[in-house]
């Protein structure tokens, strides 16, 4: 029950991090001030959370996609097994974040 609620909950979040995508491509497209300007604020500690967060929900809810469309096939219904699948959603979308901004950090030099 609870990952259903947090599943509906990042798909609503998905929305503002939506807003937050076209708010950096307007600006790419616009002009270098706009964009300096949006750079800096997804690249203060603020907007990294922010996107931290939204890089989170996109993967909870991928993986939540993936977990209903097993329960689609009609496997994973018991309740230990769905259980232990909603805990794989929940650890799965913390190291895919993980690794994500790991990869992302590294293709930009490391944390400097």
């Amino acid at each position: 029950m609870t990952m259903s609620i947090i599943h509906r909950i990042t798909g609503g979040a998905l929305y503002f991090g939506t807003l937050l995508v076209a708010a950096w491509l307007i600006a790419a497209s616009s002009s270098q001030a706009a964009f300096d300007w949006v750079n800096w604020a997804f690249g203060s500690w603020l907007g990294r959370l922010v996107l931290f967060g939204y890089t989170w929900a996109l993967m909870h809810h991928m993986l939540g996609g993936l977990r209903h469309l097993i329960w689609d096939t009609g496997a994973g219904l018991e309740k230990q097994t769905a259980s232990k699948i909603a805990w794989a959603t929940l650890a799965g979308s913390i190291v895919l974040t993980l690794l994500i901004w790991i990869a992302g950090y590294m293709a930009r030099g490391g944390l400097a």
